[in-house]
This record gives C-alpha cells, structure tokens and sequence, in this order.
C-alpha cells in the first residue's frame, strides 16, 4: 500500500533525515497501519452514535446552594475601592470613553 519512495518524500517534506534502515522499517510500519485503518473502514458503524470518549466521563459536581457571607460589610472593607454596598473595578469596556 505504501512504498519506501513514498516514505523518503515525505520525510524530505517533513525535513527528517532518515537512514535507508528508517525508511524501510517506516515502510513496514506505516504499511502496517494503513492495512489497519483500512481495516476498520470496512466496518459498519451506521448505527454507532458519534461520540468524542470511547468510555462515558462524568465530573462529580456539587449543587450550587446560595449562602450569604454573614459579614458584607468586612469583604467590602477589604476591596481597594467600593462604590455603596458594591466593589468598584475599572471599567474594560470602552474605555476610550
């Protein structure tokens, strides 16, 4: 399927230096992977969902449950600039206003 003139030239367009050895074991190998591929493309998967994991992958996650901090006052305090009962920050949004 693949030849070892097809390896050297795409060793040249990678820019690898590979002895004739590295090319004919390359040959081998690659040879090898596309009988594979080719293998697996004679499979019929028209009833195999798409997915992007082999296995399902779940995060353990908590529920949110809003708890006000007793002391807003003291968390206000310690902000370099408040404006009221909020934190002051410098505006990022058209800031050539």
């Amino acid at each position: 399927m693949i030849d070892r003139e097809q390896v050297h030239k795409v060793a040249l367009l990678s820019r690898l230096e590979l002895t004739p050895e590295e090319e004919e074991q390359f040959t081998t190998q690659l040879g090898n992977i596309l009988d594979y591929v080719q293998q697996l493309s004679e499979l019929d998967v028209s009833d195999v969902l798409p997915t992007t994991r082999a296995i399902d992958v779940s995060n353990v996650t908590r529920e949110d449950k809003l708890q006000p901090y007793p002391n807003r006052d003291a968390i206000l305090d310690s902000a370099p600039e408040q404006e009221g009962e909020f934190f002051k920050v410098p505006k990022i949004l058209n800031s050539e206003e």
